[in-house]
C-alpha cells in the first residue's frame, strides 16, 4: 500500500510502500516514554522502501528495552516523532511512526508486542465517556 505522510508542522513529508499487516502495537516502557502515551503504534518497512520527499530529519541513538540500538528520527522544527531505524543486522527494518501517516484511518494494528509491559487499564478505555469534539 502506498503511503504520505509529514509531521506536525509539515516541513518533513514522506511516502512508503507499506504491507497494511505490519502494523504493530508496542507497550514497551521506551515507547511509553517516547510517545508520552500507554503504547506507540507504528508501521513496519524495509529502509528501501520510505522516501523522504522534503525538510531534514534529526535523529539520536537509543538503547531499547530489548537491548538493540535504535535510532529516533524526528522533525528538527517541531520536533515530531517520524521513524525509527537500526544498525547492523537491523539497519534495514525501518518504523514509520502511524500518527505521522495520512492514510492511518485505514492502518488498524495488526498485533502487538511487549505486552507484559501494558497498562492494566487499557481494556477499560472505550468504557469511558466522552465527547466527540472535547
Amino acid at each position: 500500500m502506498k503511503i504520505t505522510g509529514g509531521c506536525y508542522c509539515g516541513k518533513v513529508r514522506f511516502e512508503a510502500e507499506i504491507d497494511p499487516d505490519a502494523v504493530v502495537i508496542c507497550h514497551c516502557t521506551d515507547c511509553q516514554r517516547l510517545s508520552g502515551s500507554p503504547y506507540r503504534t507504528t508501521a513496519l518497512v524495509p529502509r528501501a522502501d520510505v522516501e523522504i520527499t522534503s525538510g531534514v530529519t534529526r535523529s539520536y541513538w537509543k538503547m531499547a528495552e530489548s537491548g538493540r540500538k535504535r535510532e529516533q528520527f524526528f522533525c528538527e522544527d517541531c520536533g515530531s516523532p517520524l521513524f525509527t531505524g537500526g544498525e547492523g543486522a537491523d539497519e534495514d527494518d525501518w518504523g514509520i511512526r502511524w500518527g505521522m501517516i495520512d492514510q492511518r484511518d485505514v492502518l488498524p494494528p495488526k498485533r502487538q508486542i511487549w505486552c507484559r509491559s501494558a497498562v492494566p487499564w487499557l481494556d477499560e478505555v472505550t468504557a469511558l465517556p466522552g465527547n466527540a469534539t472535547e
